[in-house]
């Protein structure tokens, strides 16, 4: 018997007749022998839907309150499973995260999670019963209820998987799997069977949307198993099937998938860069510029400062999109006055276009490739930065299309991984 922890997101649990879907598959796991722990998200649009109502009253409603509101959509979420696997003949429980306790920090909508006390949820579990937890929620030291931010329960499923020692989390969403990039943008992008924590974790922070960047964190640290697969198969599928479907994510590099030189080809729309021309080559400059930015708490993506001449340097970041006019008002009001700067500039119509794969570290010439299909495609790289296993590039925004297709055909994505 194994103790399985099941994540459903909001599309998953968009109808009552969804959640019923969602029971008759947790109960199928059930009475296969294993223990389950589900955590679903708000059922779809509701979050939105409740927060607009805030908004409608209030631009600047307080962060608590907020929180308060937005965390209700979760709660009747898993009021509605409870009954649902009830009605499936299964006992069940729902817990509000501030009932497990999941305990947080207190920063309003981006909370993170501190410990997890499993005591109540593994009685309910020696009992035979099936636990379902809010996602996204969690409770401060002084009691407040927080949320973890958006994408929030996946981060939450994870953490109780570390938290319980579970021995997989399934994070069961409208995909059914990780691609090697997005097959609306490349039709022939292919499922991948298999990935390593490192390369989710890049193709997370560089744009992938299957999974939340913190719960891959979250999952690489902890060492908790992962796969995404789909929950829209039909629920009476074959377990057997059913759990080697979709994509793992792993913790081993083995053979076969160092045969894989580039995972996949990740990529963000939602950038912006900035350029600062002018300002002194002296020690401290980059402090200078990014300090001023940080302490506004904007972060900074892809930094590059250019040769000098005449004592004179460029430099350029780029920052997210909704960043961007602030950002630029900060500068102009603030860094260039005070360094001497001839000016700022902006683009706000680029993107950011990366290759990610651990065969990177033991392969040569893969930027090169890199850099000669697009120089093929005309398409002028403006930025460029690398880590072991990844090589991002900024480019022309109306060029991301047309890049992503030509590196997935250049270095062969759409082929078959050799078992």
């Amino acid at each position: 018997m194994a103790l399985i922890v099941h994540k459903y997101g909001g599309t998953s649990m968009g109808s009552t007749e969804r959640i019923r879907n969602v029971a008759k598959r947790v109960a199928k796991w059930v009475r296969a022998g294993h223990q389950l722990v589900v955590v679903p998200s708000a059922m779809s649009g509701d979050t939105n839907r409740l927060l607009g109502l805030a908004k409608e009253i209030s631009d600047r409603a307080s962060p608590r309150e907020l929180d308060m509101i937005a965390s209700t959509g979760e709660q009747v979420s898993v009021g509605l499973l409870a009954i649902a696997l009830q009605a499936e003949g299964l006992e069940s429980v729902s817990y509000a995260g501030w009932q497990v306790p999941i305990k947080t920090d207190s920063s309003f909508s981006k909370a993170r999670i501190e410990s997890i006390d499993d005591v109540r949820v593994r009685a309910d579990l020696a009992a035979g019963k099936v636990v379902v937890i809010t996602g996204f929620q969690g409770m401060d030291p002084n009691g407040h209820i927080t949320t973890l931010g958006r994408g929030g329960s996946d981060t939450s499923a994870v953490a109780i998987a570390a938290a319980m020692k579970a021995d997989e989390c399934l994070i069961y969403t409208d995909v059914d799997g990780v691609y090697t990039t997005d097959p609306r943008v490349v039709p022939e992008a292919r499922r991948l069977n298999s990935i390593s924590f490192e390369e989710m974790l890049e193709m997370a922070s560089l744009g992938s949307k299957v999974l939340q960047i913190r719960s891959v964190e979250f999952a690489g640290k902890y060492r908790v198993p992962l796969r995404v697969l789909s929950s829209f198969t039909p629920w009476d599928i074959d377990l057997d099937v059913e759990a080697a479907s979709g994509t793992l994510i792993s913790f081993e590099e083995d053979e076969k998938m160092e045969q894989a030189v580039v995972s996949g080809i990740a990529f963000n729309r939602d950038e912006a860069k900035i350029t600062v021309v002018g300002v002194p080559d002296t020690p401290g400059i980059a402090y200078q510029i990014l300090g001023k930015v940080a302490e506004a708490n904007i972060d900074v993506d892809v930094i590059i400062q250019n040769v000098s001449h005449d004592g004179k340097t460029d430099f350029s970041f780029t920052v997210h999109r909704n960043d961007y006019a602030r950002t630029m008002e900060l500068l102009q009001t603030n860094v260039v006055p005070a360094l001497g700067a001839l000016q700022v500039v902006g683009d706000a119509k680029i993107c950011k276009v990366s290759i990610v794969g651990i065969g990177m570290r033991s392969h040569v010439g893969i930027a090169a490739t890199m850099f000669r299909c697009l120089a093929e495609e005309s398409i002028n790289i403006q930025m460029i930065t690398t880590s072991e296993i990844k090589t991002s590039v900024v480019i022309d925004e109306k060029y991301m299309e047309l890049a992503v297709r030509a590196l997935h055909k250049a270095f062969g994505l759409e082929e078959a991984r050799a078992a």
